[in-house]
């Protein structure tokens, strides 16, 4: 299967790909592929969510906004999960801002499907919240990281993350746009990538990045970024304790 024709298949995404075959038949047919630009607005921070948003190839940023209209990314979502969970299982409003940070193929769901889902399903439910759990966990660690790395440090970890998503492919970021994510300066993005470039880790020019040395960048990065990656790639294996027969949700299928 070629690389287009896995970001159209709705199981290319990994929480949809682990949904049992019954909850996949009942939600097939309402699955509609988007197709988002970078930095489209999927939702604002306050919106009401009607659909639920499953990446197959683009990736999306949760940002927190300030009073003063401010933001900062505490999250994003590529094809390991999905944004709008928590609407379907507690609230419709969205807590965050929701923008597109690398374009790409999605499909999204009701709402209203997903939520009869979860609450017919133990399998959906177990599902959703140990995904929700590991959101949660890089939120934690992107508030940790913001705090206590250099912005350069900070900056590998994003692009590692980022660079994971588009599969090697050059990423379309400016320091503009990099320095919003990072809550950083223009300034100090801008003295990271030029450190960076010396470096030898990245080559940037108009706009696009490309990584060239992915070993050093992992290297340069804060602990951060292994730390959120390892969450992710356990969150559906059942954790070595658990018990036969209650590890619905958490493996592959």
């Amino acid at each position: 299967m070629s690389q287009a024709q896995m970001d159209h298949d709705p199981r290319s995404n990994q929480l949809l790909g682990a949904l049992e075959p019954d909850s996949r038949k009942r939600i097939d047919s309402y699955l509609e592929p988007i197709d988002f630009q970078l930095e489209e607005m999927v939702c604002d921070a306050g919106g009401l969510l009607k659909h639920a948003y499953f990446p197959q190839g683009s990736v999306l940023s949760l940002l927190t906004v300030l009073e003063n209209g401010a933001a900062i990314e505490t999250a994003n979502i590529g094809r390991e999960g999905a944004f709008g969970l928590f609407a379907a299982m507690y609230s419709r409003v969205s807590f965050n801002r929701c923008l597109v940070q690398l374009p790409g193929h999605t499909v999204r769901c009701p709402i209203e499907l997903l939520r009869y889902e979860f609450k017919s399903s133990e399998h959906v439910r177990d599902l959703f919240v140990s995904y929700s759990e590991t959101l949660l966990s890089q939120v934690q660690q992107t508030v940790a990281c913001n705090s206590m790395h250099t912005t350069e440090e900070r900056m590998c970890r994003w692009l590692l993350m980022m660079h994971d998503r588009a599969g090697g492919e050059a990423l379309p970021y400016t320091h503009e746009f990099l320095s919003h994510m990072l809550g950083a300066n223009r300034k100090s993005v801008t003295l990271a990538a030029q450190s960076m470039q010396t470096a030898g880790l990245i080559h940037y020019r108009r706009g696009t990045i490309q990584v060239l040395d992915r070993a050093g960048l992992e290297k340069a990065s804060c602990e951060c970024y292994a730390i959120v990656k390892e969450r992710f790639d356990a969150f559906l294996t059942p954790p070595s304790t658990a018990v036969p027969g209650h590890n619905k949700g958490r493996t592959a299928g």
